[in-house]
């Protein structure tokens, strides 16, 4: 797969199909169509697609934000694609997005269980912040991680 030939584009209701494909094998309780449609049509929300290759889709984000906080509420990437920048590629550009927003605080919560995902967030610069316990509904924790966007170097950097 040739991630140079990523690219991210808005997430449209014609991309649900493969939106859902990605989160159902992803979720134990995955969002629904439903859910997504709202995303898509609230003027608070960026949700982001990933498309390589000839269009496939790779994996999305959905993103929130209010004045001037931001929330990661959904990402995940197709199996195949995972451990191979499509995850990275998501938050960066949804930071950047969130930015140009307003935003000066990202947050987000992952499961305990979810390594690949927490080491994601912090090589991003996300730290841990608290933890929610029995947040899932297995009884499993949230661990809560935050970043902070630094206007003065263009750039987002740890809180």
């Amino acid at each position: 797969m040739d991630l140079d030939a990523a690219t991210i584009h808005p997430m449209t209701a014609a991309d649900l199909d493969e939106v859902i494909a990605i989160e159902t094998d992803s979720f134990p309780r995955p969002w629904t169509r439903d859910h997504f449609l709202a995303e898509i049509d609230s003027h608070r929300s960026l949700p982001l697609i990933a498309r390589i290759g000839q269009g496939q889709l790779a994996g999305y984000i959905c993103a929130t934000f209010v004045l001037d906080e931001g929330e990661i509420l959904d990402v995940a990437v197709r199996r195949d694609c995972r451990g191979r920048g499509v995850g990275r590629m998501l938050v960066d550009t949804a930071i950047s997005a969130l930015a140009a927003h307003g935003v000066r605080t990202v947050g987000l919560e992952v499961r305990v269980s979810n390594e690949s995902a927490i080491a994601l967030y912090r090589r991003i610069g996300f730290e841990d912040v608290g933890v929610r316990k029995s947040y899932y509904e297995n009884g499993e924790d949230a661990i809560l991680m935050a970043y902070t966007i630094n206007d003065s170097e263009g750039r987002a950097d740890a809180v």
